[in-house]
């Protein structure tokens, strides 16, 4: 598992490269709150579910940050 230190806010990145949507929002500066309705709304970074729960690549959430 690798760990992303940013302003002090550790971000879990588990081993196939995905966020769960608290790191993801960490990640992104954003509430998770804001994640999920973004989820809902079909915009925002790519997001897939797992047994029930949001999950982020990586990358994806890279570039959706670099605009």
């Amino acid at each position: 598992m690798e760990h992303i230190d940013m302003i002090q806010q550790r971000i879990t990145v588990l081993p196939d490269g995905r966020l769960s949507r608290n790191d993801a929002a960490k990640y992104l500066g954003r509430a998770p709150k804001t994640l999920a309705e973004w989820a809902r709304l079909g915009t925002g970074p790519r997001s897939f579910l797992v047994g029930g729960r949001r999950f982020y690549p990586l990358a994806d959430l890279q570039a959706f940050a670099g605009g």
